[in-house]
């Protein structure tokens, strides 16, 4: 088979045109004035590199990554529920950027509670209040367990979108989370809020605390959405609408509480008293040693 010989190939005349007329005038330019627009692009372009990767490809690792700025954005982020400890709040493994769903998966979220130590937020769901578990020496309150259970049927193990609104007393970040939509990509469009879907099965009840936050929805679209389990008997209302609200039942144990600590603190006064009095008067009534010489 005949060979063909190479030939090098001249661009056309308007290039060469086109280049030349662009050399001419660099050549014009003084070379301080190259350095330093050289050096301003490459200042811009390092600048808006670490924004981009701070704001699309940083992973926030846990609650200390989050910084105020954060905060005062509302940030959105995205990442897999890894564990639902509460029925109102769980463990969130952020998943920034790309490379964790196929076919483009080359990142791994950690499946052992050794390897997510440190990596995950604590993510408490904004709006609502869940029927307390058993914990600080208190029972738990009734339905806890089946508010629990829905809540980990729903999100365990599943993508989840968390604005990321302040920390709480408890250190976690309290946020407005919202389902994947189910057929769209959800940086085109956002999913069912999680606190409404709560309310709306009858697992919780509408958070009325100072700093509350209800997202885009408001105040009024919660109790609405609690109304209308509250008359549906769903959930914790299946047997009426006198049940005590988790917050009704924080009230009462902490009153109880502070009850028996003033009770054990008028015992242990008691008792302090009734065992030093009784020497201090043998202490007074027994004679010294030149009153055995004289006695009364």
């Amino acid at each position: 088979m005949p060979s063909i010989p190479w030939r090098k190939v001249e661009p056309p005349e308007e290039i060469r045109g086109l280049v030349s007329r662009v050399q001419h005038k660099l050549d014009t330019v003084p070379a301080s004035v190259l350095a330093l627009s050289a050096f301003a692009l490459g200042s811009l372009t390092t600048v808006s590199g670490t924004l981009a990767y701070q704001r699309y490809f940083r992973r926030l690792k846990n609650g200390d990554w989050i910084t105020p700025d954060v905060f005062g954005k509302k940030r959105w982020i995205k990442g897999r529920v890894t564990s639902v400890g509460d029925s109102d709040n769980f463990r969130f493994y952020h998943t920034p950027a790309f490379g964790w769903r196929w076919p483009l998966k080359f990142r791994i979220i950690p499946s052992t509670a050794k390897d997510l130590k440190d990596k995950t937020l604590h993510i408490r769901i904004a709006g609502v209040d869940a029927p307390e578990a058993a914990h600080f020496g208190r029972p738990s309150q009734p339905y806890s367990e089946e508010s629990l259970a829905w809540l980990k049927e729903e999100i365990l193990g599943k993508t989840v979108y968390c604005q990321l609104l302040r920390r709480d007393q408890y250190s976690r970040i309290v946020s407005i989370v919202t389902l994947p939509p189910r057929f769209l990509p959800g940086s085109w469009t956002s999913g069912k809020s999680l606190s409404l879907e709560m309310l709306r099965a009858g697992w919780v009840t509408t958070y009325q605390q100072a700093g509350a936050e209800y997202g885009k929805w408001g105040l009024d679209e919660f109790l609405r959405v609690e109304d209308e389990a509250k008359a549906a008997r769903r959930g914790m209302w299946a047997n009426g609408t006198t049940a005590e609200s988790p917050s009704e039942f924080k009230r009462r144990h902490a009153q109880a509480s502070d009850n028996s600590d003033v009770k054990s603190v008028d015992k242990r006064a008691k008792t302090d008293t009734s065992t030093t009095t009784p020497s201090r008067q043998s202490a007074a009534s027994k004679p010294g040693w030149f009153g055995r010489f004289f006695p009364k």
